[in-house]
């Protein structure tokens, strides 16, 4: 019987301080308690934030030393479990170095060749997210705590911009069906591309003695000239496979990694180097303009000259009759 006596006063002892606790909180806020090395009666709205502090941490000292007990949070405070605190922050790692991935790859776009590992990582944490589940029975799962729970759905937000940034890359047409690799046209033409940058740096390198830019590229578009047309037949017919498979948008775009390097080659190799088209592909186009162009001028000039000779058979019987009709009454007269 005798722990009684020793918890009443411990409990009186508890509401003995609440009281305290309670006045000293108002009197500060009607800053009737003054701090060291301020004024008495300074107004709350002057306080600093040291000052806060120092009051919050007595606060604190007297609700412990009034036998409270230690602070603990309530029993229905939501919390994630720890297999759901986990999953999140290999979620939040993942989307970190996607994120700057991402962005290191922007100038000059390199997303899907560089950062198609990582998004592959990223989606399949948000697929462990969406069907994992807690621990218990009676706990909810990870993915409604995760990414249903609150009315911003940060998770479920980000995971959209990433799906969405990669589908508008079109970085499934680089990738093979499994989206495990690069598919071999676009190692082709990756390796291509860097073959013909490095010609165009290899024979620029002549005219950088000189003070005044280079303006005569010659040089480049003669020893160039042949990976230059090979890149550009290596993209042509992957932009026609890429049609014929229907793998991209409405705009049966390549990813955006092919299509950055081909607009890049092509504006060095015509405004900055001003290279002209081979004549081995002049000619022909030439030629057969020329001869449409001068086939209705053929069709007209025929018709006109069939017209004119069918116009004198016609005509020259009528006047033979006429003149024979014409001797005929004459003869008669006389």
């Amino acid at each position: 019987m005798e722990p009684g006596p020793t918890v009443a006063p411990r409990k009186s002892s508890s509401l003995r301080w609440l009281p305290l606790v309670t006045l000293l909180w108002s009197r500060l806020a009607l800053g009737a308690l003054p701090f060291p090395g301020s004024p008495r009666g300074v107004s709350p709205d002057l306080w600093s934030e040291q000052q806060l502090l120092e009051v919050e941490d007595l606060t604190l000292s007297l609700l412990r030393g009034g036998a409270l007990g230690p602070l603990s949070l309530p029993p229905d405070l939501p919390d994630l479990d720890p297999e759901c605190r986990e999953m999140l922050l290999d979620f939040a790692n993942s989307s970190a170095e996607l994120t700057g991935c991402l962005v290191r790859s922007a100038r000059p776009v390199r997303l899907c060749q560089t950062c198609f590992p990582l998004f592959q990582q990223v989606a399949g944490k948000m697929n462990t997210i969406s069907r994992a589940v807690g621990n218990t029975s009676e706990s909810q799962s990870c993915a409604r705590s995760l990414l249903m729970a609150d009315r911003m759905q940060v998770v479920v937000i980000l995971s959209e911009f990433f799906n969405s940034t990669w589908q508008e890359a079109n970085c499934a047409n680089c990738l093979t069906n499994n989206s495990e690799e690069l598919s071999n046209a676009t190692v082709s033409f990756l390796n291509l591309f860097n073959q013909t940058l490095t010609c165009f740096e290899s024979n620029l390198q002549g005219s950088t003695h000189s003070l005044l830019p280079p303006k005569n590229y010659s040089e480049v578009c003669k020893s160039c000239r042949e990976k230059y047309k090979n890149l550009s037949n290596l993209y042509s017919e992957m932009q026609k496979m890429n049609e014929l498979e229907n793998k991209a948008e409405p705009g049966t775009h390549l990813c955006i990694d092919v299509e950055d390097a081909m607009n890049i080659t092509r504006k060095l190799w015509s405004r900055t180097f001003n290279c002209s088209v081979p004549c081995s592909d002049t000619v022909p186009v030439i030629a057969v303009s020329v001869f449409i162009l001068f086939l209705p001028v053929v069709f007209y000039l025929s018709s006109f000259l069939h017209s004119e000779q069918k116009k004198r058979k016609l005509i020259l019987p009528k006047r033979l009759k006429s003149s024979t009709s014409f001797a005929n009454i004459q003869e008669n007269s006389n």
